[in-house]
C-alpha cells in the first residue's frame, strides 16, 4: 500500500468511526447507568435520520415559500439540533413505555423488549412511509481537496469535527453538571443512589434522551455521506456500535468513543488488504482476540455487583 493509500484509508476510517462512536455512546451510557442494553438503539439511529430528513425538507420548503436566504451550513445545524431534540423524546418514550416497567425484571426480558421495540420502529416506518428508500437533501455542496495525494471532502471534515465536538460536549456535561454527576453516581451504585434522593426515573429518561440525540446526529451525518435512507439502515450499524460499546468497556464514554473509531479503522484497513466478503469475519476476529486479553474492554473494569439475570 502506498503512503497516499494509507492516508486515504485513515481519512475514511475517521469518517466511519465517527458514526460508530456516536451510536456506541448511547449503548454505553444506558448500560452504565441502568445495567441494560437498549437493543432498539440502532433503530433509533434510523428514526433520527428520517426525522432529520423531514426537518431539512420542512426548512427548505419554508425558505422557498418566504424567500429567506439561509446558507446550507445553517440549515444543516438547525436540522441536527431539531432532530436531536425530537429524537431524544423518542428515546424518552422508549424508556418510559418499554423499559421502566421492566426495571426490576430479569435482564433477558429487557433485552427481548429492546429487540421488539426495534421491530416496531422498523415496521412503523414501513407502514407510514412504505418500503421505498428516501434521498437526503444536499444541504451543502461537496468540495474536494487534494492534500499530499489524498482526497478529502468538506463533508468528511465536517462529519469528524461535528462528531468530536458532540463527544466533547457530552464529556463536559457528564463531568461538570449536577445531572452528569447524578448519572455518574447512579452508574457507580444503582441500588444505593436512589436512597440518597437521586430521582432514578429522571436520570433514566435523561440517559435515554442523550443517547438518542447522539444517535440522531449520527443518522444525519451518515445521511450526508451516504444520502439514501432505508427502514433497515439501523440494524447493521446498531449491532456494530454495540460491539464497539463492549470493546470500549462497561459504561465508559471514553471507551465507547475510542472503540468506535478503532472499529472504523479495523474495518477500513481489513478491506484494504483482504476481499470485502471477508471484512467482517477478519475484523471481528481481531476484536474477539482483543476481548480475550481485555475481557472487560479497553477502559472497563471488573464489576462485582450481582446483575439481575
Amino acid at each position: 500500500m502506498s503512503l497516499e493509500g494509507f492516508l486515504q484509508n485513515i481519512v475514511n476510517s475517521l469518517q466511519l468511526g465517527s458514526f460508530y462512536a456516536l451510536i456506541a455512546l448511547g449503548y454505553s451510557m444506558v448500560y452504565g447507568v441502568l445495567l441494560l442494553f437498549n437493543f432498539a438503539h440502532g433503530d433509533i439511529f434510523m428514526v433520527g435520520a428520517y426525522i432529520g430528513l423531514f426537518v431539512a425538507t420542512a426548512i427548505l420548503a419554508l425558505v422557498a415559500l418566504t424567500s429567506i436566504v439561509l446558507p446550507g451550513w445553517l440549515i444543516l445545524v438547525l436540522t441536527i439540533l431539531a432532530a436531536m431534540l425530537l429524537t431524544s423524546f423518542v428515546g424518552i418514550t422508549v424508556e418510559r413505555i418499554g423499559y421502566r416497567p421492566l426495571r426490576n425484571a430479569p435482564r433477558a426480558s429487557a433485552a427481548i423488549t429492546g429487540l421488539m421495540i426495534g421491530i416496531i420502529l422498523e415496521t412503523g416506518n414501513l407502514i407510514i412511509l412504505g418500503a421505498e428508500n428516501y434521498s437526503f437533501p444536499a444541504l451543502i455542496e461537496t468540495s474536494t481537496y487534494q492534500i499530499a495525494g489524498v482526497s478529502i471532502t468538506n463533508k468528511k471534515i465536517m462529519i469528524v469535527v461535528v462528531a468530536l465536538l458532540l463527544m466533547l460536549a457530552l464529556h463536559q456535561f457528564v463531568q461538570r453538571t449536577k445531572w452528569g454527576m447524578a448519572m455518574r453516581a447512579t452508574a457507580y451504585d444503582f441500588a444505593v443512589v436512589p436512597l440518597m434522593g437521586v430521582p432514578l426515573n429522571q436520570i433514566a429518561a435523561l440517559t435515554f434522551a442523550l443517547g438518542s440525540g447522539l444517535a440522531a446526529s449520527a443518522g444525519i451525518l451518515f445521511s450526508l455521506a451516504y444520502p439514501v435512507l432505508s427502514p433497515y439502515m439501523g440494524i447493521t450499524f446498531g449491532w456494530k456500535a454495540f460491539v464497539a460499546a463492549i470493546l470500549g468497556g462497561r459504561g465508559s464514554i471514553l471507551g465507547a468513543a475510542v472503540a468506535g473509531f478503532m472499529l472504523g479503522f479495523i474495518e477500513i484497513f481489513v478491506a484494504a488488504f483482504f476481499p470485502s466478503t471477508l471484512r467482517d469475519l477478519i475484523a471481528y476476529s481481531i476484536i474477539l482476540v482483543i476481548l480475550v486479553f481485555r475481557p472487560h474492554g479497553l477502559f472497563g473494569e471488573a464489576y462485582t455487583a450481582q446483575l439481575r439475570l
